[in-house]
């Protein structure tokens, strides 16, 4: 077969219509060959004629979409000197647009015999091995439009794609758990009336089930141990591997887009699926294993490890930068998506062993004129020495607020808590993110996400089940901050039945109450179940996967009750921090807090950690975004009143100069969607009312009467 030298940029295979250009990075190679498989799996070795500034390349005529190849690298094999080359191995193309198949773990896919791991493995992995494959750069994107919602009025939908569709009865059954699936009209229509902007999806890069997993029977369901970082998922895709997951996948995207929808990728670029120093040889180990992983100082044998997975980037080596950045690039400008969360984010800020949040990583994505323009998300800490940094990223970043989970969760299950904290998650975390110029969208809250309970299980379960993922309930974290309400799991009582669903209803109202981003739990909407799972990472079953005829219909309406409130009212998506001073000329400040006797909060209260009763004054009329027109927008007052406490509490409205009239418009110990039994009525200042226990209402401000 001729080839031609080609160039070396851009990396990966590129096709031009007319042939491919193969180029791939490798500074230790002393040969690179470039192996082609036809449809028998036959394979044919070309050598890589070219190399320019360590990047190996060969253009290919008459090569097109669909062609399934890897790579050979030759060179030292010296694991102490941090060297892993054996040309014995395939590897998979780090910059393949997709992938087909998924590794048949044999020993063969090693580069050490399990017997004696010092003994190189001459035993060729090929048949073993799944293949890069080229696609066409070619699709029609139509009319596609990115909805662009800015980041205050952004509410986060976090799923799995294939969990979301599996069960899903209203989709066709060949399309469930795919993309296009996540595509079809009852998905679709599902997320447009729930009241989302945007879809967070758990990683749809390329990734593998590890062999201890498939061992047990079971899957890396969550998806975090990528292998190609270009290349969407394979097994989402309904209409093939040769390229087509990439035409299904861009089909979603245009799809959410028409609906107004952002997609959100959670990406893991922290770590590979190879492990550490026993793991398979997939790609990058043998490319260039002392250029792609960060390894132990002077026993370069081994691997720095900061994400509890064997192995890390080197985020030090310009070549692993650009291969990231040309990453994120390639799934924003090729992909259309709308941003990204980083997995352990901090990982990707170490600069040797400290946690540097001006690391090179993110200079480069400040000045990036592609990707600085996307949201971007962190998860603010790794599993290394100083590695819980919430609040320290840089000003573009936003951040998963775990401070805001664990203070919402210990706040309603009753612990002993100062107020002041939950004063500071509620408005917003400006005590973690107004220093460094950041605006209350610089939070990320939740209050469950996919690691962890589901909101359901949050207040039914005290303990983690883990028992069907075969660890013998060693595995996830026993921080769970959650409250059974009175009995563990499943039961038939009714007065816990009922507490259990107050419970919920607080959780989701404080959160989409709160200033800052709301990121809903796909399912907790509904009350979706693990069962008291609480590390569903390797369960593609039944007790991951949305079940969709067991939905908490009443839940789920006050939930699309709420997402509207928020949307009609902007004083709960505020772009700016609030002054706690009056603004505009108004006689009152724009926030304020009281005691349930309508005293506004002394230092002494704000200290008490025994109390679980406050209220909060927000002012409407103290926003000052403009209208297009350019007057400004004035929205109602609202009074909230948290009690978390196990006691009825009677609460009085504050003087006058906070309003004269007020309706209770939402009440979280009510029934079905939270509209209050006592809706209608009028309460005035100094009116006395008495709130049920662990419950929360919201209070709005209705004109003077003339």
């Amino acid at each position: 077969m001729r080839i031609w030298p080609g160039e070396s940029h851009p990396l990966g295979a590129i096709y031009d219509g007319s042939g491919t250009n193969f180029s791939i990075f490798s500074e230790v190679a002393t040969k690179v060959e470039l192996c082609l498989f036809d449809d028998n799996g036959k394979e044919e070795r070309i050598a890589l004629p070219e190399q320019t500034a360590f990047c190996w390349h060969g253009y290919v005529p008459g090569i097109g979409p669909g062609q399934r190849y890897g790579y050979r690298v030759h060179g030292p094999y010296a694991p102490d000197e941090g060297h892993r080359c054996n040309p014995n191995k395939l590897l998979l193309d780090p910059y393949a647009r997709a992938v087909d198949g998924q590794p048949k773990w044999d020993e063969a896919l090693y580069a050490h015999h399990f017997s004696d791991p010092e003994r190189f493995n001459e035993a060729d992995s090929a048949k073993y091995m799944p293949k890069s494959v080229v696609t066409t750069p070619y699709f029609d994107w139509r009319d596609d439009r990115r909805p662009r919602t800015p980041w205050h009025e952004t509410v986060v939908y976090e799923l799995h794609v294939k969990g979301f569709t599996e069960r899903h009865p209203d989709v066709a059954p060949e399309l469930r758990g795919t993309y296009a699936g996540l595509a079809s009209g009852p998905s679709i229509d599902y997320l447009k009336k729930l009241g989302v902007t945007a879809v967070e999806l758990l990683p749809v890069h390329q990734f593998v089930h590890s062999q201890t997993l498939e061992s047990k029977g079971m899957r890396n369901y969550w998806g975090y141990d990528s292998i190609g970082f270009f290349a969407p998922h394979n097994e989402y895709a309904s209409t093939g591997q040769r390229g087509d997951q990439v035409q299904e996948f861009k089909s979603m995207v245009r799809a959410m887009h028409a609906a107004g929808i952002e997609v959100l990728l959670d990406v893991v670029y922290n770590h590979t699926a190879e492990g550490n120093h026993l793991g398979p040889m997939l790609s990058f180990k043998g490319i260039d294993n002392a250029g792609y992983y960060r390894l132990v100082g002077d026993q370069r044998r081994f691997y720095m490890d900061y994400t509890g997975t064997g192995n890390s980037l080197n985020m030090r080596h310009p070549h692993v930068l650009q291969m990231l950045m040309d990453s994120l690039r390639y799934w924003v400008e090729e992909m259309h998506v709308d941003g990204f969360r980083f997995d352990l984010a901090a990982t990707l800020a170490r600069g040797l062993h400290e946690v540097d949040r001006l690391s090179a990583f993110f200079d480069l994505i400040q000045q990036d004129p592609v990707v600085s323009r996307v949201k971007l998300i962190a998860e603010p800490w790794d599993v290394g020495d100083g590695g819980y940094q919430v609040g320290n990223f840089p000003p573009l970043w936003s951040e998963w607020n775990g401070k805001y989970r664990d203070g919402v969760r210990d706040y309603w299950r009753g612990e002993h808590w100062r107020l002041g904290e939950f004063a500071y998650r509620f408005t917003g975390s400006s005590d973690l993110y107004a220093e460094t110029g950041r605006r209350p969208f610089a939070s990320i809250n939740f209050i469950t996400a996919h690691d962890g309970f589901t909101l359901a299980d949050l207040v039914s379960y005290n303990g983690k089940h883990n028992e069907a993922n075969k660890e013998e309930n060693r595995d996830g974290t026993d921080d769970n901050r959650s409250w059974n309400c009175g009995a563990e799991g499943p039961t038939d009582d009714a007065l816990v039945k009922k507490l259990r669903a107050q419970q919920q209803r607080n959780f989701l109202a404080t959160l989409l109450l709160s200033q800052g981003v709301p990121m809903i739990c796909g399912g907790d909407e509904m009350g979706r179940t693990q069962h008291g799972n609480n590390n569903g990472y390797c369960q593609d079953s039944e007790i991951s996967w949305f079940d969709w005829s067991t939905v908490d219909q009443d839940l789920l309406s006050f939930t699309r009750r709420l997402l509207e409130y928020r949307k009609q009212h902007r004083i709960f998506r505020r772009r700016r921090w609030f002054q706690g001073r009056p603004l505009h000329g108004l006689e009152v400040k724009d926030v304020a807090w009281f005691t349930p006797t309508a005293v506004e909060m002394s230092d002494d209260d704000w200290a008490q950690g025994f109390a679980k009763s406050l209220g909060v004054f927000f002012s409407g009329q103290a926003i000052t975004t403009p209208d297009a027109q350019g007057e400004r927008i004035i929205d109602d007052d609202f009074y909230l009143v948290f009690n978390a406490s196990h006691e009825p509490e009677r609460f009085t409205l504050p003087d006058e100069r906070f309003g004269k009239r007020w309706q209770r418009d939402v009440d979280t110990a009510a029934l079905g969607d939270g509209t209050p039994h006592d809706h209608e009525h009028i309460f005035k200042p100094g009116d006395h009312f008495q709130m049920h226990p662990r419950s929360l209402t919201v209070m709005r401000r209705l004109p003077d009467e003339e």
